[in-house]
Order: structure tokens, then C-alpha cells, then sequence
């Protein structure tokens, strides 16, 4: 069912781009609408094994960026590339199928349903009672998702309650099991997972998210709380009016430098060489 690395280890260490080559990676990737250019010559690399986060004040881009490299929109020019080769993505089915899922601040999920009902949603098991009637096999449905939570590492919320009972970081879980059911997930994109979550919430949503590091997967966060995206990214991506400013490790910048580069554009004179490294 998942096909990433199985290790448990969920630390918060930052570190450098894992060794070897990235799984995802944009290059000068631009998207114009009209005479507006909301993305301009994008490059970034995601790898596996990291939780990168981008960053940038309102209207710097990242939710355009988000859509071209999720399916939902089609850039103007530039490449991606998964695992080395160009790809072309028309649609997020396609996105999907390269091993790119999105988690939306929405969660898509059905507030009268159980936990199992919405991992299933739109993909329900049958058993055929007496050999002929189709029927929903609920007892089938619950065993999965049992399992897939445990595989996960996530907390397994309770299996009778409706998700509308459920708490915030309980919703997360389900969102993500949901989007990590019978796929080739690679990369999970979680735009805004903590917003309107209260402190305690919030904290076991980073403790999800480095789950999913330890067990192989690549995680891009969206956030505007600087102070979550300094407990779990390794890598932090600064966009500036559509425009990468730069891309640095944890450790490598404080808080009030990111404050300052996300403001101003530019990285903090020790990191300029940043700069030159994100352009190549």
C-alpha cells in the first residue's frame, strides 16, 4: 500500500538536501495571466525524505505555484521533471499518477461520515452476500484503514464517530490517510495544515508531518506561521511577488532574517550565495 521507506525516527534536526537526486524538480517555471506574471522562472528542488516549506507574504505566488506543480494549472513556459524526466500535467489525476497529492485547508471531507467511510469515499469495498447481492463490505473498509494508520504512524482516531466529532489534528489524519490509500504518493502538499488549529492541535500536526518524513515521503508545507515552519522544515523556500528569492537550510537563517527576506526579497548577505545556487 505504501511504497516509501518504512523507518521510524521522527526527529527535528535540520539537515541538508538529502544525498542524492531530487524527486522533484522545477525549472524556471513562470505562469502569465494576461499581462500579469503571478510565477516568474521558478527553480526549486523537492527530495525525498524532507519537509520543505514555502513561504512568502500574500500574493507572492505560492498558491499559483502549488496549482501548476498539483495538476490544476498549466504553466506558461518551464519544466518539471519527476525522478529526472520532463513531465507534462494536465489535470491532477495526472499530478496523482506521478506521485504528487495536495492536502487543501478544506480536507474534502464529509462531515456525516465515519473515518472509514471517507477514507473509502468514491473507492467503497463490496462483498456480494449469498453470492449475488453486491453490499458494502464496512467491516473490509474498517480493517484498512485501520491498518493504513497504523502503517502510517498516525493516530488512529475513533473508527465509530462521525469526522464532524472529530478534532482538528483527527481531521488532518483522516485527510491525509485518505489521500495516501492505494497510491504511489511521493510527495504530499499540505497548504495551511495548522491554520485556525489551537497550540495543542497544531503540534500533533507537525508531529504528522515528521511521521510522514521518517517513513520516506517528501512534505512541501504552505504556512504563514513562521514559528511552526522553523519546529519541523528542513528546507525553507522564499517566494517574493512571484519570484524565488531563495531556497535555505533551517539553521542557516533566524527568524526575524526570514521575516526580513520575505518583506524585502532578498537573503541576508551571508546566504547571497544562495541566490546563485537556486538559479542553476
Amino acid at each position: 500500500m505504501i511504497a516509501a521507506d518504512t523507518r521510524i525516527g521522527a526527529g527535528t534536526t535540520a539537515a541538508a538536501p538529502p544525498a542524492g537526486a531530487p524527486f522533484l524538480s522545477i525549472r524556471g517555471l513562470t505562469k502569465r495571466y494576461g499581462g500579469h506574471v503571478a510565477n516568474d522562472s521558478i527553480n526549486l528542488d523537492v527530495y525525498p525524505n524532507e519537509v520543505l516549506a514555502l513561504v512568502g507574504d500574500n500574493g507572492a505566488g505560492k498558491s499559483t505555484f502549488i496549482k501548476m506543480i498539483s495538476g490544476v494549472h498549466r504553466p506558461t513556459s518551464g519544466r518539471i521533471r519527476i525522478d529526472g524526466k520532463d513531465v507534462e500535467m494536465h489535470s491532477p489525476n495526472d499530478a496523482r499518477d506521478a506521485g504528487i497529492e495536495t492536502l487543501h485547508q478544506n480536507l474534502s471531507l464529509v462531515d456525516v461520515f465515519t473515518v472509514q467511510e471517507n477514507i473509502f469515499m468514491g473507492r467503497e469495498l463490496q462483498r456480494k452476500i449469498g453470492g449475488l447481492v453486491p453490499s458494502l463490505d464496512h467491516a473490509e473498509m474498517r480493517r484498512r484503514t485501520e491498518d493504513l494508520f497504523e502503517e502510517l504512524g498516525l493516530p488512529k482516531p475513533d473508527m465509530n464517530r462521525t469526522v464532524r466529532a472529530l478534532s482538528g489534528g483527527q481531521r488532518q489524519a483522516v485527510g491525509i490517510a485518505r489521500l495516501l490509500l492505494d497510491s504511489n504518493v511521493r510527495l504530499l502538499i499540505m497548504d495551511e495544515p495548522m491554520a485556525a488549529l489551537g497550540v495543542e492541535e497544531s503540534r500533533l500536526v507537525l508531529e504528522l508531518i515528521q511521521r510522514l518524513k521518517a517513513k520516506g515521503f517528501a512534505v512541501l508545507i504552505i504556512s504563514h506561521n513562521l514559528d511552526h515552519v522553523f519546529q519541523v522544515a528542513d528546507r525553507i523556500a522564499i517566494l517574493k511577488t512571484g519570484r524565488m528569492v531563495g531556497a535555505v537550510e533551517r539553521d542557516e537563517v533566524e527568524h526575524d532574517a526570514l521575516v526580513h527576506t520575505i518583506v524585502g526579497g532578498r537573503l541576508p548577505d551571508h546566504l547571497a550565495h544562495r541566490r546563485a545556487e537556486n538559479l542553476t
